[in-house]
């Protein structure tokens, strides 16, 4: 079976660099709950909110300056408990 785990980590300034996180697109949310499906991987940088994931196989909090990694195929509830802002990309 895949590895359907949320990756979350601090990154560094040179990582955020290196991916070039600042020119990804910009998504926002209120704070609200809904289902996702993950179609392609998504990577994407916190530059404001708080939010806990729940999946089939975890519980994963994470908000402001936390670098996530959601695995293609997964299936979520997203809690925003704090407005969101944060740069994505999907694929890879």
């Amino acid at each position: 079976m895949k590895n359907l785990k949320i990756l979350v980590e601090k990154p560094t300034q040179e990582k955020l660099k290196d991916l070039n996180v600042f020119s990804w697109p910009v998504w926002t949310k209120e704070i609200s709950t809904f289902d996702w499906q993950y179609d392609e991987q998504e990577m994407c940088y916190f530059l404001e909110g708080e939010v806990t994931v729940k999946t089939p196989y975890e519980t994963v909090s994470f908000g402001k300056g936390d670098f996530v990694t959601f695995p293609q195929g997964l299936s979520c509830t997203w809690q925003v408990k704090k407005a969101v802002k944060k740069h994505y990309q999907f694929g890879q």
